[in-house]
């Protein structure tokens, strides 16, 4: 028996000899580069492992040096400094499952695409970490990260795991080409749900809190603040919200912005502050149900247009949009308005615009803008009650040049828009001025005063005072697509050269004189009106009198001595 015993003992020395020995190889470089080759050749991972180390002083702790791991034939899903892998007695049951997992300066990259690893743990820790991921609809790349999952359990197409609390934070962050810095992120998930519970992070010389949750149906943000931000971007302002339509269903219960200034190819806003609630955006579109949005600026900038000191107020509802306030300093004047649009009809409704005090140059393409088809979402353009006092219009295209000075006007159920197309579709306008000046003819105290309904606009009375004379004059505007439009005009003691310059041909008279001119003709879209003028003129100065005739751009006269 006694024999046995030593034979026993002697293999068990042997035996732990061998386990020390091999315990001592492993840790070191001659081990680490054994493991890595064998894990290399038999799956399909590549390791790279300079040193594993051991210390009975921490025998719950494996720490591995310079490691590299990732697919073979890909770039390594994991480089690190240092993995500190903490042991527990699970591991008997469920070998790559540790209680905790620590990666050390180093860069994981991370894919919802790949199949994960069977490595869990009760902790995952990362300490000034690189992240990258570079696939998907929102790329992102981080830099200096510190955080921790518990659990971390992955599985394909989610990287934390269906159950987990985490918190992060970076030095810097780059999502879908966003930069930010000082990033605090932490939260939940718990199955399909994920839950922000708190993120904030320096964006745009700003910054920006939030807290907001995810699940099947989109995101809900409870809160979102930006205070300060300074973002400049090479996209027009339909280019720069165009991710507006294509975003998840978003539910948005506070955003707040303060001092914001935004800057895009040929727009630009500067101290904006902006207050909005209860909003969703889904599928291009959004829903309220007691909504509003408070906001202003110093000065709002899209192309030729510039805003100073905008002021927007406005309430939400399933019908629509209740415009409680608007008002505008432009063009050294001040615009006015409240309103609603509906969403049933897409029509905007103006109870009340007011324009004082503009000093508008015209565009040079104005005629065109007035042709162009509104927006889907403008069908139909209605102002209730319309006042203007003090304005100054001015068109500088060379062709037929004016100018209005201290121009006021007023007007009632005026339809300015309908079917998407800008018109005067129905209601009553009327205007007049100080002075004004067409095409180098100058007129005093001019005036007009009409009405439109389907069929036709009417204008009762258009005058002005010219020279020592006075013109007077009626017109009709057919709604139909021919846009015919009938003439009378009468002056009287007026310059017999006066209508030369608005397109008449030649008379053959000088001094004052009465006149009458009847005109008939079209004013259909894209045609000019010229060729289509059927137009009779006669003109007395008391000593010579004559009559002419233009049908369709071909002049004949007869003068009565």
């Amino acid at each position: 028996m006694k024999f046995f015993g030593k034979v026993l003992l002697t293999l068990l020395l042997i035996l732990l000899l061998a386990l020390v020995a091999i315990y001592v190889l492993l840790q070191t470089q001659w081990g680490a580069g054994w493991i890595s080759r064998q894990v290399s050749a038999g799956s399909d991972y590549q390791l790279s492992l300079r040193k594993m180390e051991h210390n009975f002083s921490d025998p719950s702790h494996l720490l591995l040096n310079d490691v590299s791991f990732g697919r073979k034939d890909q770039p390594a899903t994991l480089v690190a400094k240092r993995i500190n892998l903490g042991l527990s007695l699970l591991q008997f049951s469920s070998l790559l499952h540790f209680a905790s997992i620590r990666l050390d300066q180093g860069m994981l990259n991370l894919s919802d695409k790949s199949a994960p690893l069977s490595l869990q743990a009760d902790r995952l820790q990362l300490s000034q970490m690189a992240l990258n991921r570079n696939q998907g609809d929102w790329p992102l790349q981080a830099e200096r990260v510190d955080g921790s999952v518990a659990p971390w359990k992955p599985e394909a197409g989610i990287v934390l795991g269906k159950e987990a609390n985490f918190q992060m934070s970076a030095g810097s962050l780059t999502l879908d080409g966003i930069p930010a810095a000082n990033v605090l992120v932490q939260g939940s998930i718990h199955g399909p749900q994920l839950v922000l519970s708190n993120f904030g992070a320096d964006v745009a010389l700003g910054s920006v809190s939030a807290s907001a949750q995810r699940d099947a149906q989109g995101w809900q943000v409870n809160s979102l603040r930006l205070n300060s931000i300074r973002l400049q971007s090479d996209k027009t302002l339909a280019g720069f919200l165009q991710p507006l339509r294509t975003l998840p269903t978003m539910n948005f219960d506070r955003i707040d912005m303060t001092d914001a200034r935004l800057q895009g190819q040929d727009w630009a806003v500067t101290d904006l502050n902006l207050t909005l609630k209860d909003l969703t955006l889904s599928n291009g579109d959004w829903q309220s149900n007691g909504g509003s949005l408070s906001m202003n600026a110093s000065s709002f900038v899209n192309g030729s247009m510039q805003l100073d000191d905008p002021i927007a107020n406005m309430d939400f509802s399933v019908q629509g949009v209740q415009l409680t306030q608007f008002s505008s300093r432009w063009v050294n004047g001040l615009v006015r308005a409240q309103g609603s649009w509906t969403r049933s009809d897409k029509k905007l409704t103006l109870d009340k615009l007011v324009v004082a005090g503009l000093e508008y140059t015209l565009p040079l393409n104005w005629r065109e803008r007035w042709m162009e088809t509104l927006p889907s979402w403008l069908d139909s353009v209605q102002v209730t009650k319309f006042s203007a006092s003090r304005n100054l219009i001015i068109d500088i295209n060379p062709d037929f040049p004016f100018q209005i000075t201290a121009l006021d006007g007023n007007g009632s159920n005026l339809l300015m828009a309908r079917n998407h197309q800008w018109g005067i579709w129905s209601g009553n306008l009327s205007f007049n001025a100080a002075a004004a000046t067409f095409n180098r003819v100058d007129l005093r105290h001019p005036s007009i005063t009409l009405s439109a309904d389907d069929n036709a606009i009417n204008v009762s009375e258009m005058s002005a005072f010219s020279a020592d004379g006075m013109l007077e004059g009626l017109a009709t505007l057919s709604q139909q697509p021919q846009r015919t439009v009938s003439l009378t005009l009468n002056g009287s003691k007026v310059n017999a050269t006066l209508l030369q310059n608005w397109g008449w041909p030649t008379i053959p008279l000088n001094g004052n004189a009465t006149m009458q001119l009847k005109m008939q003709g079209s004013l259909q879209a894209s045609q000019p009106l010229k060729p289509s003028v059927n137009a009779t003129l006669a003109v007395s100065n008391g000593e010579q009198s004559v009559q002419q005739t233009l049908r369709c751009g071909q002049l004949g006269w007869l003068t009565i001595d």
